[in-house]
């Protein structure tokens, strides 16, 4: 499959979770020291009713690992940014309030 971006930080390989590709689009328009974020894969999961949500769960060698929980799945975001925990995890909080409808 051809490898697409978004505004050359939003790398779209494959389909993603409801909801998603809105979200990371706004939270890298609301973000720019985040450099990147690329979507993995899409598995099945009990856990993710309800709305969209984000978790970051471990640092990666430039930036951090998150789970995207959404319509019975859950996808792995590898983000790409110099922020902390704490400032990436507001960031996060500001995007999601910020959803239109």
């Amino acid at each position: 499959m051809k490898l697409r971006k978004v505004g050359g930080r939003l790398k779209v390989e494959h389909s993603m979770i409801p909801r998603l590709r809105d979200f990371l689009e706004r939270l890298l328009e609301q973000n720019p020291e985040i450099r990147a974020v690329i979507p993995g894969v899409i598995r099945p999961v009990r856990d993710a009713k309800g709305g969209l949500q984000i978790r970051i769960t471990v640092p990666t060698l430039n930036g951090w690992k998150a789970i995207a929980l959404s319509g019975g799945a859950r996808q792995e975001l590898f983000i790409s940014t110099s922020l902390n925990r704490q400032e990436l995890e507001a960031a996060i909080q500001r995007a999601l309030e910020s959803r239109v409808g």
